[in-house]
């Protein structure tokens, strides 16, 4: 996946892709140039198996020139003719230091649908609602540098079959006798106790799962990356380097078969849930689940982010807005002050109310 250079058609200027609209608008005449989003039906998923047997030979993959930043790893592509600028996951100074590699083409994306200022918003928005946050960083935040990053995802389709062995526990009740002490004198009493009765079970259940989303990147903590969603990826567009243009694209760390692996980790929850259901009874057992995954196919995908990393008091924060809804997760300091004068105002009004009821 090589660096394109777009031109206007107009004046031959460089073009960028701005956020929310379907063109790349040229920054010196304002004429549109019109981008080739291709057709709905492109955006395809491919066999995930046929991949894996023939992966080098495979049409669907490219030679991928980036940079990587020695800091954090992140693995980049720069504008042509930059050779040197800020890793937007670490902050650090790296070098256009050049390396290929081939990989899997993306297929589809998600364009930039909030602009630099919304997402500068979104962040402020975010930062004053941490009570607890240094003021400085509410001034940071107003002059906060946002750099737009296309983050590489999987996505995986799969039919289970999973056959399982285990125990419907269906509850009784018995009658039990006790004995207690009712003002100064032993009483006998009768209580309801519950009892659990065990069956041996064993079935089958299917499912079918849809889009299961793995961050395909290891350069953004994965906690903060994954409650990014939702993602509205029922308008997933072609691929084109139209819309790359003003952007930087990281190249997938998790590769295809270690990412299934991510998506069976979360597809494992859904089919215990499910064998639950269909032991029944009113409590339930599971001894063993051995599911087969069938018709497995996947996308390689583009999703856009808003990245801020930033420094304070010599620690690295990140900040991520999801550049398609506004949604802000991420990394914030403490103010020590500010929790200090929280928990002495606590105590205060603590100490006053029972002052207060100790003279009532």
């Amino acid at each position: 996946m090589t660096e394109e250079k777009f031109e206007c058609d107009n004046c031959n200027a460089e073009l960028r892709f701005e956020p929310g609209i379907n063109a790349l608008i040229c920054p010196y005449c304002d004429t549109e140039n019109k981008i080739d989003a291709g057709v709905p039906d492109e955006v395809k998923e491919l066999d995930y198996l046929a991949h894996l047997k023939n992966a080098e030979a495979s049409s669907e993959t490219t030679e991928v020139i980036t940079v990587t930043c020695d800091a954090c790893k992140a693995e980049l592509t720069f504008e042509p003719n930059i050779t040197s600028d800020q890793c937007p996951f670490c902050a650090n100074d790296i070098n256009a230091q050049q390396h290929s590699r081939h990989a899997i083409k993306p297929r589809s994306l998600l364009p930039f649908k909030v602009t630099v200022e919304e997402s500068r918003a979104a962040f402020l928005k975010w930062v004053k609602s941490r009570w607890f946050a240094p003021g400085k960083l509410r001034r940071d935040a107003k002059m906060s540098k946002m750099a737009g990053v296309y983050m590489p995802f999987w996505t995986y389709d799969t039919n289970t079959t999973s056959d399982y062995s285990g125990s419907r526990g269906e509850y009784y009740y018995v009658s039990q006798t006790y004995t207690t002490t009712v003002n100064g004198k032993r009483v006998t009493r009768t209580r309801q106790v519950r009892r659990t009765r065990w069956y041996p079970a064993s079935g089958t259940v299917n499912n079918a799962f849809d889009d299961i989303l793995v961050v395909a990147s290891t350069a953004l903590p994965l906690k903060f990356a994954q409650k990014l969603d939702p993602w509205d990826l029922e308008n997933l567009v072609p691929y084109t380097a139209d819309y790359l243009q003003g952007f930087r694209v990281q190249s997938y760390s998790l590769g295809l078969e270690a990412g299934f692996a991510e998506a069976k980790e979360q597809i494992t929850p859904v089919i215990r849930k499910d064998v639950y259901a269909d032991i029944g009874g009113d409590t339930q057992r599971i001894h063993s689940i051995q599911t087969r995954y069938n018709n497995v196919t996947f996308k390689h995908i583009l999703l856009p982010v808003w990245i801020n990393a930033y420094r304070f008091k010599n620690r690295q924060y990140r900040i991520l807005v999801n550049a398609r809804t506004g949604e802000v997760q991420g990394e914030r300091p403490w103010s020590w002050v500010k929790i200090a004068l929280f928990s002495l105002t606590i105590l205060g009004i603590i100490g006053a109310a029972a002052y207060f009821f100790s003279n009532s």
